[in-house]
């Protein structure tokens, strides 16, 4: 186990004692004296602290953009793109700095846009990112391929992103990251680099750990699984396959580059793959 993985799995730990004590502050205070309560959680800070000051030093020589083909077809638009900043997703966890989001727009105004406050939440049909295909973005080998946690509603209203920010993501976080990407793919491209696919929709998924792949196959469908807003694809490439350790590599598709956020873009289907 390397020194970040170790570092990671104490950090959860932490904050999962601070809730444990906190609940146990509540139902039983003469057991847990006030100031008790708070170590965990110093610790967890401190430890996040270090192991992002390691991150940086260690980002410190950044690789080349890997060109590789899009891992969808169709009209899409880009959402936390990398081209307008990085960290596109303001955090280089997880392997997330050169991520980007994309959702489905077969013509513009084509999905249900955010509202303040109704309707609270949305069945993922009303989106058509839902079920659309998802597919390697080059010849691959599948090291991850998971698709057994739930497509949870939207949260593109005002009450349901509050939730999200201040709550779930909190939870998902300290669950690892596996709560965080849900359901999700892992593709070894070689040379050191890896391309994930999260949010992948339940049961959706036509490949398996070990399984060889062709630039272009479909290997699931999209889906809103893990911590996400609506039915989209959340990708990126990284230089390991645990996304506890890795970290993030830039990327542009061929013949699209790296679209801004709004922006949109049309993939076209790879050659033998229609």
């Amino acid at each position: 186990m390397s020194v970040r993985k170790g570092a990671m799995i104490l950090y959860r730990c932490c904050w999962l004692a601070f809730v444990a004590l906190v609940v146990v502050s509540v139902l039983a205070d003469p057991l847990v004296p006030y100031g008790v309560t708070f170590v965990p959680a110093a610790l967890a800070v401190v430890i996040g602290l270090l192991v992002g000051r390691r991150s940086r030093a260690e980002r410190g020589k950044a690789r080349p953009a890997v060109e590789i083909g899009p891992p969808v077809t169709g009209r899409w638009v880009a959402l936390s793109s990398p081209a307008d900043k990085v960290p596109s997703h303001g955090t280089h966890g997880y392997g997330q700095t050169y991520a980007i989001d994309i959702v489905a727009e077969p013509e513009e105004g084509g999905r249900p846009g955010f509202r303040w406050l109704w309707p609270l939440a949305r069945p993922n049909r009303d989106f058509p990112a839902f079920g659309a295909p998802v597919v390697a973005v080059a010849d691959a080998t599948v090291v991850h391929a998971s698709d057994g946690q739930r497509d949870h509603l939207s949260r593109t209203s005002g009450p349901a992103l509050a939730y999200l920010m201040l709550a779930e993501a909190s939870v998902r976080d300290m669950a690892g990251a596996r709560a965080i990407v849900g359901n999700h793919v892992v593709l070894d491209l070689g040379d050191g680099t890896y391309a994930a696919y999260a949010h992948v929709r339940r049961g959706s998924l036509q490949v398996k750990a070990g399984d060889t792949v062709r630039a272009g196959q479909q290997l699931a469908q999209c889906g809103n699984s893990g911590n996400s807003t609506e039915p989209h694809v959340h990708f990126q490439l990284m230089d390991h396959p645990d996304l506890d350790v890795a970290r993030g590599i830039p990327f542009t598709w061929r013949g699209i580059g790296v679209p801004a956020h709004g922006e949109a873009f049309t993939a076209a289907d790879a050659p033998g793959h229609g």
